[in-house]
């Protein structure tokens, strides 16, 4: 019998699991909590949970498979990496799927209690991939999992049945002896968790325990791993996932603003989690309003935000079209009100559960009329709180909707976040207007072309709102052609004005360069990824992040005319390289994907590796 002492442990500096199963074995939770103990340990993390896209898939089958990827290094990453080290497998379906996902020569683990013929049946597998030889590549790690988890659980009190609903805590045991990895956090949270079902967490327990000393006392594992704690900045650190960093973004521009939020959504995948969130953080000022629609959750907020308030809405998918009127509404009636529309594949109902970029253009211009509005993108899960209180920012500043374009892979994913200084989080206090004397409605600031914000109810600034077109000055509806013109300029240069306070941008590497990639949204973590990789071995790449999508920054023109080629990927069909092909005349390349998953990391070195040997002179090249 080994020990733990006895097996060898090898020190690595990055992993990456990959559990699956179906919906019902808890991969995600089981995910969640290594990913948990991981980051309170001190790893630098980042996590993709892959939802299946039906909701109640048959059991067994391949559409009802749910994944959770996660990597964990001692190292600051910014991806989840390119294929998993290890595969928990608790089907044959999970394998089927996930496998493309695993590196040749990886660790795979299965419960091979559910590879019985008819589970291989709905998997589409003829033969049995444990016996057929077809895994010979890979490290395979056949375990009884359900059977050991309703033997170890027999004093609980649960039902055969219920007991081996914890067989997902008894591959977590395993998964952290193999990796070194505390059960406190995890049995901590279990606790808490079922305090009132005493059977449930003794159960829970018991399988997580087992799992572990499977792992202590067996010989199936060749060595054990250990990977230790990344060195971050100094700092408070949580883990968070982007929806949760938006959430509290909301919850913080209450605060600066000292006023009310009213969130106002339908529930959509995946932005519903805001709306989750949000609910349970009233006593900040946060009120949320479940809707019965798009349109109308959408209007409530326009009208939070002629009453005073702060109004934000959320949708993902389809609920960014049933909201296009009410927006060009709020850009006519120049109310600040924020919009987090968290990007998921289509067009159509699409692809609910899974990522992709493709509502920039819609963003931009899916609106009839001259209909301009600001747009801001986060780049990593935790950059969704600045970016949330930076379309606050915007919105109040310059009395306009925004749009906050997030996507699925931020929303669900996580990362090490560390607390900000709140000293320096952006005073938000609007500038309501009181003084009746010289009022007009629509009397521009010099700098921001912003009218006023006057509240209804204020006396002397009696006004009109509403989806005609205003005088320029009395507010009164007024259908000339001249002053219909003039509006719509300056409804233009309102938003263009946004561009003078945003900071210079940063490009990472050299000013002036070969290549430079340029990246949105959750593209970021596997361009940066790329690029860092690219740039230690000497190869002439810069990257540059863009987060302010409209108005894009003063600067840009002139930091893309120091490079010979301008290198987008994004996933969609190339709507960021369109967007600078115009505005700039620049040959942006495109490299597209839309199958509603993230870009590896060495699909985008690989294309900048093409991109740079055919951009050499022939001589240079056959050297």
């Amino acid at each position: 019998m080994t020990t733990l002492h006895s097996v060898p442990r090898t020190e690595l500096q990055t992993v990456t699991v990959r559990f699956a199963g179906d919906s019902g074995d808890g991969m995600q939770l089981t995910g969640t909590q290594f990913t948990n103990t991981a980051a309170f340990i001190g790893n630098d993390i980042s996590t993709f949970p892959d939802f299946p896209a039906e909701i109640r898939a048959p059991a067994g089958t391949l559409a009802g498979v749910s994944g959770f990827m996660l990597g964990f290094s001692s190292l600051d990453i910014h991806t989840t990496g390119d294929y998993a080290n290890v595969l928990v497998a608790m089907n044959p379906a999970a394998l089927k799927v996930s496998l493309p996902d695993l590196e040749e020569g990886g660790i795979i683990i299965v419960n091979s209690d559910n590879f019985s013929k008819n589970d291989l049946r709905k998997a589409e597998y003829k033969e049995n991939p444990l016996e057929d030889g077809s895994l010979e590549s890979y490290r395979v790690v056949s375990i009884p999992i359900s059977s050991l988890t309703i033997k170890a659980t027999e004093d609980s009190g649960l039902s055969h049945k219920e007991a081996g609903r914890c067989k997902n805590f008894f591959a977590l045991g395993v998964l952290c002896w193999l990796f070194d990895r505390p059960l406190n956090y995890t049995l901590e949270w279990i606790e808490s968790k079922f305090t009132h079902r005493p059977e449930v967490c003794k159960a829970n327990t018991q399988a997580l325990n087992a799992g572990f000393n499977f792992g202590l006392n067996t010989e199936v594992f060749q060595e054990s791993y250990r990977v230790r704690p990344a060195k971050l900045p100094a700092g408070e650190y949580r883990q968070i996932t982007g929806n949760q960093a938006l959430s509290y973004g909301v919850v913080a521009a209450a605060k600066q603003s000292e006023r009310t939020v009213l969130y106002a959504s339908y529930p959509i995948t995946p932005a519903s989690d805001i709306l989750h969130e949000l609910a349970r953080h009233k006593h900040f000022g946060v009120r949320i309003l479940q809707a019965e629609d798009e349109i109308a959750a959408m209007s409530a907020a326009i009208g939070a935000s002629f009453g005073g308030a702060l109004g934000v809405s959320g949708t993902s998918g389809p609920g960014l079209d049933l909201k296009s009127e009410a927006l060009g509404y709020a850009v006519m009636t120049e109310l600040p009100v924020v919009l987090l529309n968290i990007q998921r594949g289509g067009p159509s109902t699409g692809l609910p559960t899974k990522t992709e970029q493709s509502d920039l253009l819609a963003a931009l211009y899916g609106r009839h009329g001259e209909c301009p509005i600001p747009i801001v993108a986060p780049c990593t899960p935790g950059d969704c709180f600045l970016m949330a209180l930076e379309a606050f920012r915007i919105a109040i500043n310059y009395m306009t909707p925004v749009i906050l374009l997030s996507d699925n892979s931020l929303a669900n994913g996580a990362e090490p976040w560390r607390l900000p200084d709140l000293s320096t989080l952006p005073d938000l206090t609007p500038n309501f207007r009181t003084e009746a004397e010289g009022f007009h409605p629509y009397l521009r600031d010099p700098e921001t072309h912003a009218r006023p914000w006057a509240l209804p109810g204020t006396p002397g600034l009696e006004h009109c709102l509403g989806g005609l077109e205003k005088d320029h000055d009395s507010g009164n509806i007024n259908y000339e052609p001249e002053n219909h013109e003039r509006m719509v300029r300056v409804r233009e240069a309102k938003i263009q004005a946004v561009a003078k306070t945003l900071a210079p941008l940063e490009v990472m590497g050299p000013k002036q360069n070969e290549v430079l990639m340029v990246t949105w949204g959750s593209s970021y973590g596997p361009s940066r990824s790329a690029v860092e990789k690219l740039q230690a071995q000497g190869q002439p790449v810069s990257l540059l992040v863009l987060r302010h999508l409209n108005p894009l920054p003063e600067d840009l023109g002139t930091v893309l005319a120091n490079f010979r080629h301008i290198f987008v990927p994004e996933m969609n069909r190339g709507q960021l390289a369109h967007v600078l092909r115009a505005e700039f005349l620049v040959d942006a390349i495109s490299f597209h994907k839309v199958q509603g998953r993230p870009f590896q990391i060495t699909e985008i070195e690989h294309r900048i590796r093409v991109l740079l040997h055919k951009s050499r002179p022939k001589a240079e090249a056959a050297d």
